[in-house]
């Protein structure tokens, strides 16, 4: 499957923002989906996944009631809802998906849990 993040931009402190991720070659239905970011200078790290069947979701402590992950299978999409951002969530942000065999509720939240990956976009929110 190919991943393509996209929906960045620049937004101010308070405001929102809705990133997509566009797969190709293989329906998201059969993947779990997560969301991962990188801010300048730091490691990568996870803010979201969402499990294959799309009943469960889990969030990082910093993004928890602000962002939302979802997934619209008919249009081979997985979304990022970002509401009251912070400078400090500037970052590229990250689409991955997790093909592993395992249970339809089970959410990955390390970055080797998932097989493959968009481009990542950039989200910038000024002060």
């Amino acid at each position: 499957v190919q991943l393509q993040a996209f929906g960045g931009g620049v937004v101010q402190a308070g405001g929102s923002l809705r990133l997509s991720c566009a797969a190709s070659g293989r329906t998201i239905a059969s993947y779990g989906m997560g969301w991962f970011r990188q801010a300048p200078g730091k490691e990568r790290e996870f803010v979201c996944g969402l499990s294959k069947s799309g009943s469960r979701t889990y969030y990082a402590d910093s993004v928890k009631g602000r962002f939302t992950i979802s997934r619209d299978n008919a249009k081979n999409t997985v979304y990022l809802q970002m509401n009251s951002l912070k400078p400090e969530d500037t970052a590229v942000y990250y689409c991955a998906a997790d093909e592993r065999v395992v249970g339809m509720s089970v959410v990955a939240s390390r970055a080797y849990e998932y097989h493959y990956w968009g481009q990542g976009t950039l989200v910038t929110v000024s002060s």
